[in-house]
């Protein structure tokens, strides 16, 4: 395993994503959660991460260097934009719709939710811009995204209906999504883009066995404004990596053609990550590994066999980035994380 001396190198996640890297594989993570490193670490890092850029500095700081000592070479981090819809409420069934008809959509204010999102998340930009160390980069950027924004406008079981009784509606709703995302990125893009190695944001598409809504909604509607997300990214010379979980494989070649230069997310019980790197490894970088159900439930000797069961299994493309199936959430057990790192890094 790596050592507090290991001198990270965001370029190994660059080629990991491009396809053109190599073993050693380099770790990924979508999200590291703050509890986790203050269990680790054993001091509190909550108060410094909600405080002023002063202390978004003191906490990257600490973060990133705590990363790097295991062997990490970028570092996540992402603003939300549901942060400035509801709060991510309606994403998660627990608010209400905020629009309905054509005209609710068309009169929503679009522009001032663009400049609400730099107010928002800037000083954590600059912040993060201003604590990394040598050779490392963030990976991340704008968070959220086509289909997780829309539901916070419009949470998934409300869509069915709006794609029915409103189809107009419905239509221009996913466009304004595409507009203001695409507005966020490119302004993001040019004030803080340097600090990142490569950039994704999460949209999670399906579910265990299909995807959440019609395939031909997300390859005729959704995908045209993650090309545009894309084509931006692309436009600074670095890759762009989509997070979605479930079974999505109904629009995986779409997503490819759109210009998607990695894809991570994995769970066993939809596919094995091998089913993963065989059926696209040779197209595109595939990032994952441990079903989080092993990374929460198993004990550390446990997790080593499962990682060097997969391990035996993966025929060993180009993009390979390791890590959980997801993120490393604030219910997974510090030590677990712990056992995953040296499993993949032995």
């Amino acid at each position: 395993m790596r050592t507090e001396s290991y001198q990270p190198d965001y370029t190994r996640l660059v080629a990991a994503c491009r396809n053109t890297g190599g073993p050693p594989f380099p770790l990924y993570e979508h999200n590291i959660s703050i509890e986790v490193v203050e269990a680790l670490l054993n001091r509190e890092l909550t108060p410094l991460a909600g405080g002023d850029v002063s202390d978004q500095t003191e906490f990257f700081r600490i973060y990133a260097e705590y990363l790097a000592s295991l062997g990490y070479d970028t570092v996540p981090f992402e603003g939300c934009i549901v942060e400035l819809v509801q709060g991510g409420e309606a994403l998660c069934g627990r608010a209400p719709a905020l629009m309905k008809t054509l005209e609710d959509v068309k009169n929503y204010d679009w522009d001032g939710t663009v400049e609400r999102y730099f107010e928002r998340f800037a000083p954590s930009f600059k912040a993060l811009a201003a604590s990394l160390p040598p050779g490392m980069k963030a990976h991340g950027g704008v968070g959220n995204g086509v289909f997780e924004t829309v539901q916070d406008f419009v949470p998934l079981t409300e869509i069915a209906y709006m794609q029915v009784d409103y189809p107009e509606a419905w239509a221009l709703l996913v466009q304004k999504v595409g507009d203001l995302m695409d507005a966020i990125w490119k302004r993001f893009l040019t004030e803080f883009g340097d600090s990142f190695a490569f950039f994704r944001f999460g949209d999670d598409l399906g579910f265990q066995t299909s995807v959440l809504i019609q395939p031909g909604e997300i390859t005729g509607k959704i995908i045209p404004q993650y090309k545009r997300v894309i084509d931006r990214v692309h436009s600074t010379g670095k890759p762009f990596l989509l997070h979605s979980c479930g079974a999505i494989t109904p629009v995986m070649d779409e997503l490819i053609a759109a210009g998607i230069d990695a894809k991570h997310s994995n769970e066993d019980n939809i596919a094995p990550f091998e089913y993963w790197t065989d059926k696209y490894g040779e197209q595109i970088g595939i990032f994952g590994g441990v079903d989080m159900n092993v990374l929460c439930t198993f004990d550390e000797k446990q997790i080593g066999e499962y990682i060097a069961d997969l391990l035996s299994r993966i025929r060993k493309n180009h993009g390979l980035a390791f890590g959980s199936g997801n993120q490393i959430t604030d219910y997974t057990p510090p030590e677990n994380f712990l056992a995953m790192v040296r499993a993949f890094r032995a």
